[in-house]
């Protein structure tokens, strides 16, 4: 640690004295053939640390520093730097990229380096040397993330050349071929004008999909990442392509055996729907004002629902047994491009979906029953309400007693299910049938895993939502005759030593939530309620000065605002 500190002492105070001088001696070890890899790596990222912020103010400093050098010795170290993407050595070569692209970030804005991209593209179009092609198309991928587009749309022909050059599936080095379309991802925003002449815009798909059967997963990945994309950007030019080949290509992708395909083949129809209910949104609106709306939506969901649907469905019961909850995976995926679809193709999706929940909710298979409540949780926005509420009153009993199935998995789920059903179908639950066995339900489940306590916690919110009290002064409303067990569950709650999947906040949330609904008959619970809080908030303080590490301090400032939230 020591020497540590001495190092970076000392490299600070040479960039405060002298600083052509430091980033020359930096530029001279990265690009040093000699030097060992790690040592030639951490001056490139010295190097490139020196050249950059996120502080807007830090960065027009930083800017002037380099601009202010004399030309000769940025001359110097642009020509070590793209030299070093040559070398053999594959990390200096990946650090030179990044600091090719910190310099362009700083010279390109200004009218500087103009034949930088001309340099990029030779060494793309006329070598066969495979390490200098990737680590040049990921010094052009950075250029393209880092620097407005509006900048570089004046050499957006040589940028496509050359990274379609290497993205083509005559390129026989695979890494080739990833580099080059990870840098076409990053140069869509601004290829606009090439995009909208027809044939540079068949070559540039023809090239991707290609990718998409490439024998290399990561090439492949690549591609269908750049598809989700470019739907993003242009989506209004998709029609030709979805009827020629990505319609067939993504059903193909998520049915990959490799998750990290099947991922982006479920973002792509994900990105669809996104697409298509912002275009359904805009209609709207342009109708409500007697307008025609400025673009159109080609219904890519609705034509492609047979096809798709099924594979999602079975893409849903893929759930890993410890699957962590901030790990993204294909089953969650599928969950959420489900809940999309229904939004955009409303009463079209339950048919389909329907049989899947009945033959599977009672599976031996965990994954089989999550996967049906998962389903039938993921339908219930979008469709009419007039076609839901029967198939919502037949589910309600079966879904509160599954929240004792002995899978948290699907306890998990059933808690989430049951909120979709308390903040969109809440005309299903009917008081005096359904709120006593659905609230014990609820408040069982917040003795559970912590994710479970948060789904249950947003469920009781969402009936607080609809079934609470408008008015202050409502003697009494439908939570009244529960609303001390549940306020007394939730204090229970929280005061597990633990926030874990945000659990305890969960429960403070809700409280103030059923605080804010409650009917004066609740009144002598609520000041009892007050009470506890007042004593809470005086143990913090108290506790304050034995609080030791930033985690502790941060845990300690969010309980200290949960308590004032549910004061407020």
């Amino acid at each position: 640690q020591q020497t540590r500190e001495d190092a970076s002492r000392q490299l600070e105070q040479a960039q405060q004295t002298n600083y052509p001088a430091y980033v020359v001696m930096l530029c001279q070890e990265l690009s040093n053939e000699q030097t060992e890899t790690f040592i030639r790596n951490s001056a490139g990222l010295a190097l490139k640390n020196s050249l950059v912020s996120s502080e807007a103010s830090r960065r027009n400093e930083i800017t002037q520093r380099w601009l202010n050098m004399d030309e000769a010795t940025r001359q110097q170290i642009k020509q070590a730097v793209l030299s070093t993407l040559a070398s053999s050595d594959q990390r200096a070569a990946a650090t030179a990229a990044q600091v090719v692209s910190a310099i362009a970030a700083i010279e390109l804005p200004s009218g500087q380096w103009t034949d930088l991209m001309k340099n990029l593209l030779e060494n793309v179009t006329t070598t066969d040397n495979s390490q200098l092609k990737i680590a040049t198309l990921t010094a052009i991928g950075f250029v393209c993330e880092s620097i407005d587009s509006d900048i570089l749309a004046a050499q957006s022909g040589a940028i496509l050349t050359a990274v379609v050059s290497g993205a083509r599936k005559e390129e026989p080095n695979q890494e080739v071929r990833k580099a080059a379309i990870d840098a076409l991802y990053n140069s869509l925003e601004f290829i606009r004008e090439n995009f909208d002449r027809e044939g540079e815009r068949n070559y540039i798909m023809q090239v991707v999909c290609e990718a998409t059967q490439s024998a290399d997963v990561n090439v492949q990945v690549a591609a269908f990442e750049c598809l989700v994309r470019i739907m993003q950007i242009y989506y209004d030019k998709m029609r030709f392509y979805m009827e020629k080949a990505l319609f067939g290509l993504t059903v193909l992708g998520m049915k990959h055996e490799d998750e990290r395909v099947a991922l982006q083949a479920v973002e792509f129809w994900s990105t669809v729907c996104d697409e298509e209910l912002e275009l359904i949104g805009e209609a709207a609106e342009a109708q409500e004002t007697g307008e025609q709306p400025d673009r159109l939506s080609h219904n890519f969901a609705k034509a492609a629902l047979p096809e798709i649907l099924p594979v999602l469905l079975w893409l849903l019961t893929k759930q890993e047994e410890e699957a962590d909850e901030d790990d993204w995976n294909v089953s969650m995926a599928a969950g959420t491009c489900l809940a999309l679809l229904a939004q955009c193709v409303e009463d079209a999706v339950v048919a389909p979906v329907i049989p899947f929940v009945e033959n599977h909710i009672r599976n031996n298979d965990w994954r089989f029953r999550e996967a049906a409540v998962m389903a039938f949780g993921s339908i219930l926005e979008g469709p009419e309400h007039k076609l839901l509420a029967n198939l919502v009153n037949q589910a309600l009993p079966v879904l509160i007693d599954m929240m004792r199935d002995p899978s948290p998995q699907v306890k998990d789920t059933t808690a989430w299910t049951l909120g979709r059903v308390s903040e969109l179908l809440i005309e299903c639950i009917k008081p005096d049938v359904h709120l006593h066995p659905l609230i014990t339900a609820l408040v069982y489940g917040l003795k559970d895993s912590p994710r479970i306590v948060s789904n249950c916690c947003w469920a009781l919110m969402s009936l607080s939502d609809q079934f609470g009290s408008k008015e202050t002064s409502q003697p009494t409303y439908h939570l009244s005759a529960y609303f001390e067990g549940v306020i007394t569950a939730l204090l229970e709650t929280t005061e597990r030593s633990t926030n874990e999947s945000n659990s305890r906040t969960s429960a403070y949330e809700c409280i103030s939530i059923l605080v804010q609904g409650a009917a004066l008959d609740c009144f002598p619970t609520i000041q009892k309620l007050t009470f506890t809080i007042l004593d809470r908030l005086d143990a913090t303080i108290s506790a304050q000065n034995q609080i030791v590490g930033g985690d502790e301090r941060l845990a300690h400032s969010e309980l200290q605002s949960n308590l004032c939230s549910v004061l407020t």
